[in-house]
């Protein structure tokens, strides 16, 4: 990890969100048999409720769909989403899950620069505890440790961005055993520098942001992110041509 990754993941950390409490989120307690918990954790800088954020979009979007249990969470409130799990796996209200709850798990993790970290950091946690995940999904993934994608998670993907000048993504995420998980891809995505924001942004995110704010408010790629979510929650092979991407910029 250089310097610069370094330096800049500590500014980023020194953000403080809104307060994130278990009772904001709308997810049933217990979760109705059958039903995907989608859960996903936006960037940095960003609020776990900003209705303009891509991961919160999604989140939205996916609440429409029946079956399926959507919320955003901000990355430094991931120890939320633990609780969360909890409650919406633990059937018998007892405060703990039997073999059969676990077992009976349907989960997505879906994850922005810091909040693509704590996505594959949530997982692995879920991994200590015999709890499988259906896919991760890490967008210009930016932190520690954010590698290797433990053995509980079917399906993985990562996409990212590595433009001059801006923070660039992981490059590579990698099975911690392929026998139990399928790494889909690793995408790079292109944003130039001449390049306009895909979507109206504020004037500190065009100019400071650069290609890392670009792809997080990048709709085309959002929507491949949707795709393999919902996907995954019908119970989908992704057979390779099924993630075969249009790529911007390529």
């Amino acid at each position: 990890m250089t310097l610069f990754r370094l330096f800049t993941l500590s500014l980023l950390t020194l953000a403080v969100s809104p307060a994130q409490r278990l009772r904001d989120l709308r997810v049933p307690a217990p979760l109705p048999t059958g039903d995907v918990l989608v859960l996903g954790f936006l960037g940095g800088l960003e609020s776990w409720d900003d209705d303009h954020r891509g991961v919160r979009k999604l989140m939205l979007r996916l609440r429409d769909t029946p079956g399926l249990q959507a919320e955003s969470l901000a990355h430094r409130r991931s120890r939320v989403a633990d609780k969360v799990i909890l409650r919406a796996l633990d059937r018998d209200r007892n405060g703990k899950l039997d073999d059969a709850e676990r077992s009976a798990a349907r989960i997505i993790l879906v994850g922005q620069s810091l909040g693509g970290s704590a996505t594959v950091h949530l997982a692995e946690r879920l991994h200590k505890r015999g709890i499988p995940v259906l896919l991760t999904v890490q967008v210009d993934s930016f932190g520690l440790h954010d590698r290797v994608i433990p053995a509980n998670v079917r399906a993985a993907a990562n996409f990212y961005q590595h433009e001059p000048l801006t923070i660039q993504g992981q490059t590579e995420i990698r099975a911690a055993d392929p026998a139990h998980t399928r790494v889909l891809g690793n995408f790079q995505l292109h944003y130039p520098l001449l390049v306009p924001f895909p979507v109206p942004e504020s004037w500190p995110r065009r100019i400071f942001g650069g290609a890392h704010a670009k792809m997080e408010a990048d709709p085309v790629l959002w929507a491949q992110v949707e795709m393999l979510v919902r996907q995954a929650a019908l119970g989908g092979a992704f057979t390779p041509e099924k993630v075969r991407f249009e790529v911007p910029g390529q």
